[in-house]
C-alpha cells in the first residue's frame, strides 16, 4: 500500500521541530550553569535573553504568517534552518549579554521562518481528514527535541566546554536544510495530489454529518469571542509552560537534584509531553474538541499546583502532569485554530495569536527568573502559573468551532 505523501510532510516538519524548538527553547537551558559561571549574571539578566526572544518572535509573526500565506512554507524553512546554523556558530564566540541578546533576537526569525507556526500551515493543508493526528504527531517534535538536546548538551559540555558544544551542533541544523531542499512541498498540487480526505465526508465528533472546510476572512476572525478566547488561553499557558520548561533544571538543582538527574527532569517533562500531543490530537478527532481542551487545562493545572507546592516527592508527579498537558495544549491550540478558521487566512491568523502567546511566554521565563532573584524560592512563581492555568480554562468556555446549519463557522462576534 503506498504511503500518502502527507505523511513524508508531516514528518519533515516533526524533524523541524526537533531541530529549532529542541536547540532555540529547551537545549539552550543545558548552558545556562556554564554561561551563569563564566559571566557572573544574575538569572533575571540571562533569562531576559528568552524575553527578547519571544517578545521579536511574536511581533514578527504576523509578517511571517502573510509571507507564508503569500509565497509559502518551503522558502520560509529553508531561510530558518540556515540562520539557525549562523546563529549557533555566533552564539560560540559571544563575550558579553549584549551578544547574547543580539543573537536570541536572530533567533526568533528562526522560530517565525522556521517553527511552530510554519510547520502547522504546512501540515493543515496537506491534511482535511485526521488533522489532530497528523498535527499531534508533528508537535511531538518539540518534545523530542526537549528530550534530546538537553541531555545531549550537557554530556558534550562536560567533555568539549560550551563553545565548542555549540559549534558541533551547527550539524543540525545544516543536516536539516538538506532534508527540506529535497522533501518539502508546499502544497498536495505540487505533487499532483489533493490534501488527505479531501472529497470525502469529514464528520464532527459525535456527529454523522459532513463538516466542510471552511475559511474565515482575517477581519471577520478578529471580531470573534472564539479568538479571543484562544488568544487569552494560547497566552496564559505559553506563560506557565515556557517559565516552567525554561527554569525546571534550575528549580530542580534547588531541590538537590544533581545536574544530570536536572537534565533528565527536562527530559521527563518532554516525553509526557510528546505523549499528550499525540493523545490529545487523536482525541481532538474523535470527540469535542472543546472538551477535550478543557480536560487537557484540569490535568495541566494539577501539575502546577503540585510544582508551586516546592515539596522533593510530588516533583515527579508534577512534572508528569504538567508535561501531559502542557503537550495537550500545544497540539490543541493549533487544531482548534484551524478548525475554526480554516486555512485561507491561517498564516495571519495564527500569527496574530503568537504574538500573544510569545508575549506571555517571554515574560513568563523572564519574570520567573527576577521572583527567584528577590525571593530564592521559586514557590510563588509556580503559584502564579497555576493561576494562569485557571484563566485559560475559564476562557477556553468561550471557545466555539462549530458549524451553523448553513455550513458556515458558528463562532459569534465579540
Amino acid at each position: 500500500m503506498r504511503v500518502f505523501y502527507g505523511w513524508v510532510i508531516a514528518a519533515c516538519a516533526f524533524c523541524t521541530l526537533l531541530v529549532t524548538n529542541g536547540l532555540i527553547i529547551t537545549g539552550i537551558n543545558a548552558f545556562d550553569a556554564s554561561l551563569l559561571a563564566e559571566f557572573g549574571w544574575s538569572r533575571g539578566g540571562l533569562k531576559f535573553r528568552d524575553l527578547l526572544t519571544f517578545i521579536a518572535a511574536g511581533l514578527l509573526a504576523p509578517v511571517g504568517g502573510a509571507l507564508s500565506d503569500r509565497f509559502g512554507v518551503r522558502r520560509m524553512m529553508l531561510t530558518g534552518a540556515a540562520l539557525l546554523a549562523v546563529c549557533l556558530w555566533a552564539y560560540s564566540h559571544i563575550h558579553s549579554a549584549a551578544g547574547m541578546y543580539a543573537v536570541h533576537v536572530l533567533f526568533a526569525v528562526v522560530l517565525v521562518t522556521c517553527g511552530l507556526m510554519v510547520c502547522v500551515l504546512l501540515t493543515s493543508h496537506w491534511f482535511v481528514a485526521a488533522r489532530g493526528t497528523a498535527l499531534g504527531f508533528v508537535i511531538i517534535g518539540t518534545s523530542l527535541g526537549g528530550v534530546v538536546f538537553p541531555v545531549l548538551n550537557t554530556v558534550v559540555i562536560a567533555a568539549y566546554g560550551w563553545r565548542t558544544a555549540m559549534q558541533l551542533l551547527i550539524a543540525a541544523p545544516l543536516l536539516l536544510w538538506v532534508a527540506i531542499a529535497a522533501l518539502v512541498r508546499d502544497s498536495p498540487a505540487d505533487k499532483g495530489l489533493q490534501p488527505y480526505g479531501a472529497g470525502r465526508a469529514v464528520p464532527a465528533a459525535g456527529t454523522t454529518r459532513r463538516q466542510p472546510e471552511r475559511s474565515v476572512p482575517y477581519g471577520q476572525a478578529l471580531r470573534t469571542t472564539t479568538f479571543w478566547a484562544l488568544a487569552v488561553t494560547a497566552m496564559s499557558t505559553f506563560y506557565a509552560i515556557l517559565a516552567t520548561q525554561a527554569h525546571l533544571i534550575l528549580y530542580l538543582r534547588s531541590l538537590g537534584a544533581s545536574p544530570v538527574k536536572a537534565a533528565s527532569g527536562l527530559s521527563t517533562l518532554f516525553v509526557m509531553g510528546m505523549i499528550g500531543k499525540f493523545l490529545f490530537g487523536m482525541l481532538a478527532d474523535l470527540y469535542d474538541k472543546q472538551r477535550v481542551l478543557q480536560v487537557n487545562l484540569l490535568v495541566m493545572w494539577i501539575g502546577g499546583l503540585a510544582l508551586a507546592s516546592m515539596s522533593p516527592g510530588a516533583v515527579w508527579f508534577a512534572i508528569a502532569l504538567f508535561g501531559l498537558g502542557w503537550g495537550g495544549i500545544y497540539t490543541l491550540l493549533q487544531v482548534i485554530t484551524m478548525t475554526a478558521f480554516g486555512l485561507a487566512a491561517g498564516g495571519k491568523i495564527l500569527g496574530t495569536i503568537t504574538v500573544l502567546d510569545a508575549i506571555g511566554g517571554g515574560l513568563g521565563i523572564w519574570l520567573t527568573g527576577l521572583l527567584y532573584d528577590r525571593t530564592g524560592s521559586y514557590a510563588s512563581a509556580f503559584a502564579i502559573v497555576a493561576g494562569l492555568i485557571t484563566l485559560a480554562a475559564g476562557a477556553s468556555t468561550l471557545v466555539n468551532v462549530g458549524l451553523g446549519a448553513d455550513g458556515r463557522p458558528a463562532i459569534s462576534e465579540t
